[in-house]
């Protein structure tokens, strides 16, 4: 049961160890890209081309006949990762082994919908995979296997999370072969990754420069982040922490320098609008932007 990219690997790595697959559950078709054609998730595309059945509920809570169906596989475990719908109780217990979560944190911190994003922008120092047996809380099932990876200054939620998914795939075939005994989650240091939008990409200079690189390296590729430049949306892909003070916002230098509440950060990647993203020196080479100009 899974729906993006960070659920394929778990679902290839189950299908080539010889698990007998009874089901694929992915989220249903959807509009998407330009032409707005409709097109499966990524986990539908691949177990279509694994020749799996493939299940696409559009809701699963109040759905007896969903539940019903369910029960029928008579299955010895459910592998969810990043599925996208609430399993209800009648589906959480119908497996003899209970639905197993592959988690991109290690719990119970950042429990919830964006953990990879949440740990980069906190500057944690290491995040990892738990594989945990699903109850009907939000993350708060009992622990079986977890792993760290480490975030260092360069990690971005892209490369965390292709580091996470693999993981995750290893990690789920360990589950499966070894039952290791329950672990109840610790009691104290649970906290919560929200689900994210546009909105949150928006930068805000008078907050200090290392939280604006976090942040900047914890939404790439999505939700991105951007500022506004003479009332034009600039996208800044990448960037790296300066020295330089001023207002907040205020751009110090002829290399795109700008001034947070503490410290500067400059912007290394850039994009705007209906262009490709470019260095930010070749950018600033078509569209330079003074020192003084104030950026929001």
């Amino acid at each position: 049961m899974g729906s993006p990219d960070f659920s394929v690997p778990a679902l290839k790595a189950l299908h080539q160890a010889g698990h007998e697959i009874a089901a694929v559950y992915a989220q249903p078709p959807r509009p998407a890209g330009r032409g707005h054609a409709v097109k499966p998730c990524p986990v539908h595309a691949a177990a279509e081309k694994m020749g799996l059945s493939v299940r696409t509920p559009a809701r699963l809570r109040k759905d007896t006949a969903e539940h019903d169906a369910f029960g029928a596989l008579n299955l010895d475990a459910a592998v969810v990762v990043a599925y996208g719908l609430i399993l209800p109780k009648p589906m959480l217990d119908a497996p003899k082994r209970g639905c197993l979560n592959i988690h991109a944190s290690l719990l119970p911190r950042w429990r919830g919908a964006a953990p990879i994003q949440a740990a980069i922008m906190a500057g944690d120092t290491e995040t990892g995979i738990t594989i945990m047996r699903m109850d009907e809380g939000l993350d708060t099932g009992p622990m079986l296997l977890r792993d760290t990876v480490p975030i260092t200054a360069d990690t971005t939620a892209s490369t965390l999370h292709d580091a996470l998914a693999d993981m995750g795939a290893s990690l789920i075939l360990r589950a499966l072969a070894e039952d290791p005994p329950e672990q109840p989650q610790p009691m104290d240091g649970a906290t919560y990754a929200a689900k994210l939008s546009r909105d949150d990409g928006k930068l805000d200079f008078t907050q200090d420069a290392a939280a604006l690189d976090r942040r900047i390296r914890a939404l790439n590729p999505w939700p991105g982040t951007f500022c506004d430049f003479n009332g034009t949306v600039l996208k800044i892909l990448a960037a790296t922490p300066a020295t330089g003070s001023g207002p907040p916002g205020t751009v110090l230098d002829n290399a795109l320098t700008i001034a947070c509440g503490i410290g500067a950060l400059r912007p290394t990647r850039v994009q705007a609008p209906g262009r490709a993203a470019m260095d930010a020196g070749a950018f600033l080479r078509g569209h330079p932007i003074p020192p003084g100009t104030v950026l929001s």
